[in-house]
């Protein structure tokens, strides 16, 4: 019998939408649907001081305790994990489950596929977990980023207002409805097709070229260039609040310091920044845009 795991974590039920519409082509199969919980829950709707308290473990992928979890088989012909990029790293949660002992029984020697859901920054966590399911044996044969197309800017308003807020509409009646639209999400099923034929070929081969060759698949160059920058810059906070939050109190007041850094980082420097990128470095960098996009496109 032909056993998949369709595995994940959804703190706003986003996800969960997403992969269950995913999945619509799979439902003649026998699929093992788990949905992991933490031990100590991240409510939502978030609150600021808890969303920034999760950047460092975040950031530095350190995982923490799950509920228990069933899984109805000791092996598997295909895992589909869902997942969700934090401070651009693998979710707590995520983190959390490929440290798992025994989800990474489950992963050695088994062809996996990533869906994302997120703002519009994965390119750095989709690293993490490719290196994190290369650890325990498995194999990568497709990812499928499902983003919030928005402008930058605007996006990071409106997702925080969905957040701290917990409700996914246009704030003020102005800004784009925050996170990955319900076309985006209504057409999941036409990836999940994809993923289907590979599965009744028992082939994933080209599997990856097929996903992106229904261009709904894109790198934004200025996400690019923001990414391969600002993770460094989270390793440094990261780094600095662990090290000098040694209590509470001092804890809170370098989250607080973050904090303030992370806005005008964003709205401030942020902008200058990618005029100077766009205006003066850009054309000269053309041909490693490509190679890079390439790159990040790709499961390898």
């Amino acid at each position: 019998m032909n056993k998949i795991l369709a595995i994940n974590y959804s703190q706003t039920g986003q996800l969960d939408q997403i992969l269950d519409r995913f999945l619509i082509p799979f439902e003649s199969e026998n699929i093992d649907r788990v949905k992991i919980e933490m031990k100590k829950p991240f409510a939502f709707p978030w609150q600021s001081d808890v969303f920034f308290d999760a950047m460092p473990e975040s950031v530095l992928e350190e995982p923490a305790e799950l509920e228990n979890f069933d899984l109805a088989h000791e092996s598997y012909d295909l895992i589909i994990l869902g997942y969700q990029p934090w401070f651009l790293s693998p979710s707590i949660p995520t983190t959390s489950l490929l440290k798992n002992e025994r989800f990474k029984s489950v992963l050695k020697d088994t062809p996996v596929v990533t869906v994302i859901g997120a703002r519009n920054m994965w390119l750095n966590s989709q690293e993490a977990v490719k290196k994190l399911i290369q650890e325990s044996g498995g194999r990568l044969v497709g990812n499928v980023p499902l983003i919030d197309t928005s402008n930058n800017l605007t996006s990071a308003i409106s997702i925080l207002h969905w957040m701290l807020n917990g409700k996914k509409e246009k704030k003020w009646g102005i800004f784009p409805k925050p996170g990955v639209s319900d076309e985006d999400i209504a057409s999941a099923d036409e990836l999940g097709q994809v993923v289907k034929d590979a599965w009744d070929k028992k082939s994933y081969e080209d599997l990856q070229t097929k996903i992106l060759g229904l261009n709904k698949i894109s790198i934004a160059t200025n996400i690019l260039f923001i990414e391969e920058r600002a993770k460094r810059l989270f390793l440094i906070w990261a780094g600095i609040i662990k090290k000098k939050g040694t209590t509470e109190t001092k804890r809170r007041r370098w989250l607080k310091v973050f904090k303030y850094y992370l806005v005008f980082a964003l709205f401030i420097v942020s902008p200058i920044v990618l005029t100077i990128f766009n205006l003066l470095l850009r054309p000269f960098t053309l041909r490693s845009i490509k190679k890079k996009k390439a790159y990040y496109c790709g499961v390898n």
